[in-house]
């Protein structure tokens, strides 16, 4: 480490072989895993060598979100139920825009992923004879979720920090990053710096600016969590999307946001058994007064009112194909509608659903099959709904607690909530972005596809924090920094925080606003095609206006805000230009968005256009365009900024060598070069 005086400011420089940015399960995996390579094969203190860079180490999706019973997705486990890597992949491309490459790698991977966290001590629950049970999640055919309840992620995330403090790897936290810095054009383009602010040291005299060098980097730092006013992402999850576009990173499938029901005074999934307990859903108006059971209006008993309530729970994502014939998410087309007027929804825990006046009293014996065997099968045919939950997952009840919240006594405010991104950047095999040296794993990474199985997200991000470490150490080296002259770069990096400052009366955290709002309303969970080209002509204006006026930033702890705010109006237009790209393609609905379309299917009789008083009907999903792939990159000479290219999904390698040959590929190294 250095210190080096640069446009008046005094600059902390940092060399490593590999940085990895965000200290998530994810980005803590991959900095395990670099350690024991590297250890493996000799290398004299590898701890030195490698380095986490992070905003918050307790920030972020992995340390601060989950569910009910947070699914960790991977192959079965279960002694008598046949499972195979190439049948999970097939679980995963299901739906399509998944390279089944990589979808073929989180396979094979899965079991190594699965019991790296069980030595590291994530407690996954095992029977007397070591079996890890099983459960089925949504878009799964076998029995292969487990969860360690409500926190594994951030179990997960302990776990593996415990383990790397044990190693002595250097955890830089506190830094925001601020931009990338690169090296060369082209194919030989290269990310060969990370410039922050040090946040705890940020006066008014000083920048505080770091610079991480390193030959290679783990972009780890979760997904574009800060881009959406109605979010259950946790209030530090910001995503740095705006500046991994402006180094020149791809991206793919960032359309496919995953949306769900959530409760919003503590972000958190109401998901599983939270809906599976069948809880009363009201609202009221803006104050919480008159309060009205608004679904009874769309369903004809209340036994099939309470049935789709129930479904919810491993239906949770919302899904379009999910809407017609009062499916389970037409619930979320209800929700969303009655917030749409302004008023207030909630889950009450303390009273069964109430009917309307041509109603049956609700009985839990009306439920429909699949919901009244499965409360049977789970012994939770109590009462009341709190008294199924605390049967079911008390620790669900707990989650809450902890934050100043109790069931048995307060009613939950939920929204339809923008919860996990399925897109990324682009990456290959080996989890390798489009620029050489630069891996993305964890949401960052587009590995999924229009949809995927819940709790596979987890199991992504530890595959691929395995593969990119073991490509890093075997195909790259260990080598440290090379002395490369910076001092031009961190002068540009100084100026552009320094025009931040600008004349602006707009501040940092009102453009965040402006933003997130602008996504909810055009970039949710239900789009149209007018309205996403207006609403990204505004976040262009606002990108722009940011870039020549700068922000009102009156004071230094101001400058983080404005600082997000540059890099979340670039993720915003990048996310807006590949969703009109799309429409204009015909995608229709899929995943976990609705099309409007005039001369689409009917969502409900009595659901209504706003505008046109007429009844609200969708798009269906074009399906041809599951073999392709809307791929995104910065381009500044472009009006809108980005420029988009469909290309075709990668399909899974099938050739199989026989041992020998095989055994000297990976001898002779080659298995990384293949």
């Amino acid at each position: 480490m250095e210190t080096r005086k640069i446009a008046d400011q005094d600059v902390t420089i940092h060399k490593y072989n590999t940085v990895v940015i965000g200290a998530g399960a994810a980005g803590m995996n991959a900095t395990k895993k670099l350690y024991e390579y590297m250890d493996q094969k000799g290398i004299p203190n590898p701890q030195d060598r490698i380095a986490v860079v992070t905003a918050g180490l307790p920030l972020g999706a992995s340390r601060m979100s989950g569910s009910d019973k947070q699914t960790y997705y991977k192959m079965g486990t279960s002694p008598a139920i046949a499972d195979s890597a190439e049948s999970f992949a097939k679980s995963l491309t299901a739906a399509g825009c998944c390279h089944g490459d990589l979808a073929l790698a989180e396979g094979i991977g899965s079991l190594r992923g699965f019991y790296n966290l069980v030595e590291a001590g994530v407690p996954f629950p095992n029977d007397p004879m070591g079996t890890y049970i099983g459960y089925k999640t949504d878009h799964d055919p076998y029995e292969r979720a487990t969860s360690a309840g409500p926190k594994t992620s951030k179990f997960m995330s302990q776990c593996l920090e415990k383990i790397i403090r044990r190693y002595g790897v250097s955890i830089h936290d506190h830094q925001e990053a601020v931009e990338f810095i690169t090296d060369g054009d082209g194919d030989n383009k290269r990310i060969i710096g990370l410039a922050t602010i040090y946040k705890k040291e940020l006066n008014d005299k000083n920048l505080a600016i770091n610079v991480f060098l390193a030959e290679n980097f783990v972009l780890a730092a979760g997904g574009p969590g800060a881009l959406y006013k109605t979010s259950v992402y946790p209030l530090g999850q910001t995503g740095i999307h705006g500046i991994a576009f402006k180094a020149g990173l791809a991206a793919e499938n960032i359309t496919e946001s995953q949306f769900g029901m959530a409760s919003t005074k503590f972000r958190w999934n109401v998901s599983g058994t939270y809906m599976q307990v069948v809880p009363r859903i009201f609202s009221t108006d803006a104050e919480g007064n008159d309060q009205r059971e608004f679904l009874t209006d769309f369903f004809p008993t209340t036994g099939k009112m309470a049935t789709d309530i129930f479904l919810k729970g491993y239906q949770w994502p919302f899904d379009p194909q999910r809407i017609e014939n009062l499916q389970s998410s037409l619930i979320d087309v209800i929700v969303f509608n009655e917030t749409q007027k302004g008023r207030r929804v909630f889950m009450d825990f303390i009273h069964n659903p109430i009917g309307n006046d041509g109603m049956k009293e609700f009985c839990i014996e009306d439920l429909e099959p699949e919901a009244l065997d499965y409360l049977k099968a789970t012994g939770a045919m109590q009462r009341l709904p709190i008294e199924r939950l605390e049967h079911m997952n008390p620790l669900a009840i707990d989650i809450y607690k902890e934050h100043d919240i109790d069931l048995h006594s307060e009613p939950l405010e939920i929204a339809v909530c923008a919860q996990h991104n399925n897109g990324g950047f682009g990456i290959n095999k080996w989890w390798e972005s489009n620029i050489k040296h630069t891996f993305v794993i964890g949401e960052m990474a587009g590995s999924h596809g229009v949809k995927r199985p819940g709790g596979s997200a987890l199991n992504a991000g530890q595959v691929g924090a395995q593969r990119a470490a073991e490509f890093i150490v075997n195909a790259y080296g260990v080598e440290m920094a090379s002395n490369v002259n910076i001092e031009s770069q961190v002068e540009g990096v100084i100026g552009r925080i320094k025009a931040l400052y600008g004349n602006s009366q707009m501040t940092g955290p009102q453009a965040i606003n402006l933003i997130q709002e602008t996504m909810t309303a055009f970039g949710g969970h239900v789009r149209e095609i007018d309205n996403a080209k207006k609403a990204i002509e505004k976040v262009i204006g606002l990108s722009n206006d940011i870039e020549k006026n700068g922000l009102a930033v009156k004071k230094r702890t101001d400058l983080i805000a404005a600082v997000q705010a540059r890099h979340l109006s670039l993720a915003s237009i990048a996310t807006l230009k590949a969703i009109i790209e799309l429409l204009e393609a015909g995608s229709g609905s899929r995943g976990s968005h609705l099309v409007l379309s005039d001369d689409g299917v009917e969502v409900h009789p009595d659901i209504k256009d706003p505008d046109t008083g007429e009844a609200l009907k969708f798009k269906s999903e074009n399906q041809e365009l599951r073999e392709s792939i809307i791929r995104i990159t910065f381009d500044a000479n472009s009006e809108s900024l980005f420029k988009c290219e469909s290309i075709p999904v990668r399909i899974a390698p099938a050739d199989r060598k026989a041992f020998e040959p095989a055994w000297t590929d990976y001898r002779k190294g080659k298995i990384y070069h293949d």
